[in-house]
């Protein structure tokens, strides 16, 4: 190492230790306090996600996370600087944060950097597993075009809330079941369909969710309208509409106990449960749960 080279690191706060002796020279050393760092576009993107989501999963991070990501921001050179804020997203907090399927950092940036600069997406519906169907398939789907608004993170899912130029209506889109390709074609911002996004995906109930991977999967008819159910359903569950009234909602856990807990928690009326061992599971509950003795004597009907 030159001594210029040296006297450069030196100014970037980079700490260097000169060792002597017939093997001496200089060396790289730790030191207190971060020296500047250099990101490529693909670790811009980690830490734009990471800054974004940390706070979802661990407590007291949120005015941390932020600060950092803004002084991030301000030493980026414009084209990373671009990639980061391709991904500013709403992030909502959800009571059953079950775990969510890998997402492709390729498609979350073409997703991102559409919402930035408002330009028009073709998207394919992929897959629950990732493949895209063939024409001919029976859930083969023609692409559409899309008009990308907002990335939103929900439930450890990340969704598009778009507006969708074929169907001509207000969607939202889980990004892991879209398959998106860039155009140049710039829209113009549209009234949005709610004031609050944050209500918005969460009472969408045809958002694209599929029943995550469990040992049970099972399914019932609530007394409650989908949007309610689909606001309060654990992330990977299906609300399906029925009438304006009632659901179906299919959802998985480690036990067909695990379900019938989940969907006592709704205290609405139940019906159509499926399969069989879920029926066993709610009547065992129903057992165990009138023997408890109430401390304070029978209550009151």
């Amino acid at each position: 190492m030159s001594r210029s080279n040296t006297a450069t690191l030196r100014r970037l706060d980079y700490p260097i230790a000169t060792i002597h002796g017939p093997d001496g020279g200089y060396r790289l050393g730790a030191g207190k306090t971060l020296p500047p760092l250099q990101f490529d576009h693909d670790q811009a993107l980690a830490i734009a996600v990471a800054l974004q989501t940390a706070p979802s999963t661990m407590f007291g991070l949120g005015d941390d996370a932020a600060r950092a990501l803004a002084t991030l921001h301000r030493v980026m050179p414009p084209t990373l600087r671009a990639a980061m804020e391709s991904l500013r997203l709403t992030r909502l907090q959800n009571y059953w944060e079950f775990p969510a399927p890998p997402i492709d950092p390729a498609a979350l940036t073409t997703v991102g950097t559409a919402v930035r600069h408002r330009h028009v997406l073709v998207t394919e519906m992929l897959r629950p597993d990732g493949t895209r169907p063939e024409p001919g398939d029976p859930d083969f789907l023609p692409a559409h075009r899309i008009e990308p608004h907002h990335l939103v993170v929900w439930a450890a899912r990340w969704y598009l809330v778009a507006y969708d130029l074929t169907d001509r209506r207000w969607r939202v889109h889980r990004v892991d079941r879209l398959h998106p390709r860039p155009t140049t074609q710039h829209f113009s911002a549209r009234a949005l369909p709610d004031d609050n996004l944050a209500h918005f995906v969460m009472s969408t109930h045809d958002r694209g969710d599929t029943p995550a991977a469990w040992p049970c999967t099972g399914t019932a008819r609530l007394n409650l309208p989908a949007h309610v159910v689909a606001q309060w359903a654990p992330g990977g569950s299906v609300v399906e509409y029925l009438d304006t009234e009632h659901c179906r909602l299919t959802l998985g856990a480690w036990s067909w106990a695990g379900i019938a807990g989940i969907l006592a928690t709704f205290d609405t009326e139940l019906s159509e449960l499926h399969p069989p061992e879920l029926v066993h599971a709610c009547h065992r509950l129903v057992h165990r749960w009138g023997g408890i003795a109430h401390p304070l004597g029978p209550s009151p009907e």
